[in-house]
């Protein structure tokens, strides 16, 4: 650990019991890899915002409402529209007839999880009413500024096979999401204990036990502050931002932003091994997840058919791993 951090507010091997009590929890409900769901819970244990792009159908929904109950946070499910309005999301001003004054209505985002769900078919203005929210964690009327509750965190979902309609993210916004990750269809074991569970119960969606409660997960929310990072594993972090930058497929690479995220997950995944270091493994498995939805690719890279995913994949290859002593 920093030499002067101290020591964490609570240990992390008990942090790390309370990580897995959540993965366990959500996993009875949502029939997914256990990747995508650490992904999600390394997302809110880092403090950050979570994109999921996936078809219908595959559990998108299930999980926010999931990881909510797990919690026991309040949460609240926001369908973008196109007729969407920003003031349909922050909330607006209204007149009292019974006191004769304005008083301001909060919108649904005043909740511990958001799920924005398909995002990208709002039109833009609704999409940058986001922005200040997810980064300030707070609402702006007029001179009144309103804080979010704590913690807060944006889960968001866009469909990738139907895209007429919608309205791609901007690469700011997309830079506020510090995971972008799919859930993808269960294998055939998976889809049968889906049926199984189903007829288990007499209600279509399943629920999930509260696992932990809200104070507490705060209070482990910041452990990742005390994770120790060594310099080498810092430059390898920077490294690999800073090729992606230099690639032959990309126009724009990995803001320094984004960089930054990186470690901010690789500290939680760390968290959730129950280490107080991280490893540079942490920050290979991470990379692509963290960096590759920043990313901006040129035209080359369209006409060939290369993803995102395959740049960042590229650069993991040419990147040293640094030998780190345990």
């Amino acid at each position: 650990m920093h030499e002067d951090a101290g020591e964490p507010p609570i240990g992390v091997d008990r942090s790390a019991e309370i990580t897995t009590e959540l993965l366990g929890g959500l996993s009875e409900t949502v029939i997914a890899g256990e990747s995508f769901l650490e992904a999600i819970v390394t997302g809110v244990l880092a403090k950050q915002h979570v994109l999921i792009e996936d078809v219908p159908g595959t559990g998108k929904t299930l999980t926010a409402q999931s990881l909510a109950g797990a919690l026991g946070l309040e949460f609240n499910r926001i369908q973008f529209t196109p007729d969407l309005l920003p003031s349909d999301i922050t909330g607006s001003t209204i007149f009292n007839e019974g006191n004769g004054d304005f008083e301001f209505r909060r919108g649904p985002v005043f909740s511990n999880i958001v799920l924005a769900d398909e995002i990208n078919r709002a039109p833009p203005k609704t999409q940058a009413a986001l922005l200040e929210v997810m980064e300030e964690k707070q609402v702006s009327v007029g001179n009144t500024t309103y804080a979010l509750p704590e913690p807060f965190f944006v889960i968001a979902t866009q469909n990738p096979v139907e895209q007429e309609g919608t309205f791609e993210l901007p690469e700011s916004q997309r830079d506020r999401f510090i995971i972008k990750t799919s859930i993808g269809y269960p294998d055939r074991t998976n889809e049968r204990l889906l049926l199984d569970r189903r007829i288990e119960r007499m209600v279509a969606a399943p629920s999930v036990d509260q696992v932990v409660d809200p104070e507490t997960f705060k209070t482990v929310q910041e452990v990742p502050e005390y994770i120790h990072v060594a310099p080498d594993v810092r430059d390898y972090i920077v490294d690999i931002g800073r090729a992606t930058r230099e690639h032959q497929r990309t126009d724009v690479g990995v803001s320094p932003r984004g960089i930054q995220r990186l470690l901010e997950a690789s500290r939680a995944r760390a968290v959730i091994r129950g280490r107080d270091y991280v490893v540079p493994n942490d920050v290979k498995q991470l990379a692509v997840d963290v960096f590759a939805h920043r990313l901006v690719l040129n035209a080359a890279a369209l006409i060939d058919g290369v993803s995102r995913r395959d740049v960042v994949s590229d650069v993991l290859s040419e990147i040293a791993v640094p030998a780190i002593e345990a």
